[in-house]
């Protein structure tokens, strides 16, 4: 499988408001595709892997996948659907030339699906509209594909970005159509649209290396993991490389081992070209938005941005009366050293020291995405007060 070249690859992303179908329509994307064996056990909604997810219902953190169809390599990310997670969207869609728009049959595009369409067209990516839950007996299928027209038109969207491609689905039950009167077996029309409807990556074949980390990961044998897709050249196993970091840092490492994705799973590669998703160690230090070049020719790209924090909490050590009594994380060291971790997975989140040593300000996009934060340093033995949210101001144009 490492034989596929970048025209036989494609890049994509399912967006979408919260609830309104993605995991489960990359379910069964990976399903039908024969990803699984046939007796293999495979858990519902496997993309939300967190226990947060699966409790909620809701995608956090975004996600990749990818698997083999028809000889092509479809790298897949699924992204969550709640703007507090709008941070999560962003640095997904630097990976991927296209996105599958899914939108609910009956309740229409909501605040998010604004949001999410918003950032697609402003990188030009090509977008596939898929109204899912048309079976749905209260669905307004033409409705909200007007719905979706006007949306468009709202956006300023382009005439060629407006003229979008619409086909309609039952994620939960397994099929796409073209006619949602017309019930069909599975999902190949989806299939053959990701194929001959995005485009394969573009790269310039005489450029060196270039690569933008979007995510990092962690791996107990080779250490940190830089994931990007490489824009441009061919990484491979021992090869020197120059990394860019925030303020025009820079620093030389060597590729100890590279990783691609097949179904939900690292495997090992020994190299990758241009419009794949690499997976790399041999970093001491690597961070979302850090570009990977050849040092050779060091050209690094346009570092990653995410829109600003919009309400910040402040994090403290328990002081009260029963501290101590349900965590073993309670001093205010082991608070911090845990919220700097969380800036390193978190390109939303900003943290700011405070007069008190031991109390912190936390910036985040939501009250959700603070308390999902919050939860889950509690599930990992911190204790800790938090004090009340406040909306962050920012003066625009002296407003």
């Amino acid at each position: 499988m490492d034989n596929i070249t970048p025209d036989k690859i494609r890049n994509i992303a399912i967006i979408a408001h919260v609830d309104h179908g993605k995991t489960t329509l990359v379910d069964q994307l990976l399903r039908q595709s024969g990803l699984f064996r046939a007796n293999e056990q495979v858990a519902e909604r496997v993309m939300d892997s967190m226990d947060l997810e699966r409790e909620r219902g809701i995608t956090i953190a975004a996600k990749n996948a990818s698997f083999i169809y028809n000889g092509y390599r479809i790298n897949i990310v699924d992204t969550p659907g709640h703007a507090d997670f709008g941070g999560e969207v962003e640095r997904a869609l630097t990976m991927v030339d296209g996105a599958i728009l899914l939108v609910d049959a009956s309740e229409g595009p909501l605040p998010q699906t604004r949001f999410v369409l918003k950032k697609a067209l402003e990188l030009d990516l090509k977008v596939i509209v898929c109204i899912n839950k048309i079976d749905r007996h209260d669905a307004r299928v033409n409705e909200v594909l007007n719905e979706v027209f006007d949306l468009f038109i709202d956006l300023d969207a382009t005439e060629e970005q407006a003229d979008f491609p619409v086909l309609y689905a039952v994620a939960r039950e397994g099929y796409a159509t073209l006619d949602p009167a017309v019930k069909t077996e599975n999902m190949s029309i989806l299939y053959n649209w990701i194929i001959e409807k995005f485009p394969a990556p573009k790269y310039d074949e005489k450029a060196p290396l270039q690569m933008m980390v979007a995510n990092i990961d962690y791996n107990e044998y080779v250490g940190r993991l830089g994931i990007g897709r490489v824009r441009n050249g061919v990484i491979r196993v021992g090869d020197e490389v120059m990394v860019f970091h925030d303020g025009d840092r820079t620093s030389k490492t060597k590729v100890t081992a590279l990783y691609r994705y097949e179904g939900l799973k690292q495997v090992p590669a020994q190299e990758i070209s241009a419009g794949d998703i690499a997976i790399l160690a041999g970093f001491d230090e690597i961070n979302i938005g850090d570009s990977v070049t050849s040092p050779q020719q060091p050209k690094p790209l346009p570092r990653l941005r995410v829109d600003e924090p919009t309400v910040a909490i402040t994090i403290s050590v328990n002081d009260g009366p029963f501290a101590g009594l349900e965590g073993k994380q309670v001093t205010s060291r082991k608070i911090l050293e845990r919220l700097e971790r969380e800036l390193l997975y978190n390109v939303a989140i900003r943290l700011e020291p405070t007069d008190s040593p031991e109390t912190f300000k936390v910036y985040g996009r939501g009250e959700l995405q603070l308390a999902v934060l919050i939860e889950t340093m509690r599930r990992e033995g911190f204790e800790l007060v938090v004090g009340k949210p406040q909306v962050v101001y920012k003066m625009i144009d002296g407003v």
